[in-house]
């Protein structure tokens, strides 16, 4: 196996290469707006650390979101196409899998205990799902959502939370210390090689936008009508 990890769902723009056992590489550049300049660089650069070339990949695995409209399909759309050119299997996760996963693997969550990730939705929302971490990794018990952090169920609101969303919104949520900000690839690398392994069909999945992109196409224009005589 040899698999490309990418996702643009955050703040980070984030690409790692994974060969089954370890991670070989991983780039990152944070950049809330920068995501279509950033992906590719950061592509060339893991695998060129990484001293393999992109026609050696087997596997392609993208983070879902929930994120903004145009940085989370950047990602995507690179992904799509990067797994068509050299023929390699497609897969996504959802991006709050990866940042819990994170936690998780840094030891800031005890095995069974419950985590909130909150990450910025922007016009002052927040993306964020509940998640138990079992130990191996995280399990989805509630979302992901989009809401305004303040308004987030009662018991969601006394867990640990990672993500940008706790140095937002600091009045409402009680951010995990050490806990990761942004989406980081090898997370998301290690998570899907692991799903994999338990021979999970991760599929190619839809995008999670849960709302409509900030920009939207004019309505059309009413036909004009011959003036009169």
């Amino acid at each position: 196996m040899l698999l490309l990890a990418i996702d643009t769902s955050t703040s980070a723009i984030t690409v790692a290469v994974h060969d089954g056992s370890q991670i070989l590489a991983e780039a990152a550049t944070i950049d809330a707006r920068g995501h279509a300049e950033h992906l590719a660089p950061r592509v060339a650069e893991v695998l060129a650390t990484a001293g393999r070339a992109a026609a050696e990949l087997t596997d392609v695995v993208v983070g879902l979101g929930p994120g903004p409209f145009t940085g989370l399909r950047v990602g995507i759309v690179t992904a799509r196409t990067l797994a068509f050119a050299v023929g390699a299997r497609l897969h996504g996760l959802g991006s709050l899998d990866a940042l819990a996963h994170g936690a998780g693997r840094a030891g800031l969550v005890e095995p069974g205990a419950s985590l909130l990730v909150a990450t910025d939705a922007r016009r002052r929302e927040v993306y964020w799902a509940r998640y138990e971490w079992t130990g191996a990794e995280p399990r989805l018990l509630d979302g992901p959502h989009v809401g305004r952090a303040a308004e987030l169920p009662e018991p969601v609101l006394a867990l640990g939370a990672v993500g940008r969303g706790p140095m937002l919104y600091p009045d409402a949520l009680d951010g995990i210390p050490g806990a990761p900000l942004d989406v980081a690839a090898g997370a998301l690398a290690d998570l899907a090689v692991r799903r994999l392994a338990a021979g999970a069909d991760l599929g190619a999945g839809e995008p999670l936008y849960l709302r409509r992109p900030d920009a939207a196409p004019l309505p059309p224009a009413a036909p004009a009508t011959a003036a009169a005589v």
